[in-house]
């Protein structure tokens, strides 16, 4: 069996609160999933998502519907994809 060692690290209390009862859901302690995301660092050599800050247009697109504006709802699939032209 591989040496184990301890990794400690400062997190915002609500935060944690929030992710155990998420991976509890999953079945996962925090330790699992915490070896889970070393393993996907190991094996993707880097963080296993992409990190990277928006372009104007994009951060412009979070704001506006982080405020509600230009927003479309649809009653259904249907009409969503009539507007998309599809």
């Amino acid at each position: 069996m591989a040496k184990m060692e301890v990794a400690r690290a400062r997190i915002d209390a609500e935060l944690k609160h929030n992710v155990e009862v998420l991976l509890g859901k999953l079945g996962l302690s925090v330790s699992e999933a915490i070896r889970i995301y070393f393993r996907m660092i190991e094996l993707n050599g880097g963080l296993p998502f992409e990190i990277k800050i928006p372009n104007e247009e994009t951060a412009a697109v979070f704001r506006d519907t982080d405020q509600g504006k230009n927003l479309k709802r649809f009653d259904d699939a249907k009409e969503l994809f009539e507007d998309l032209g599809l």
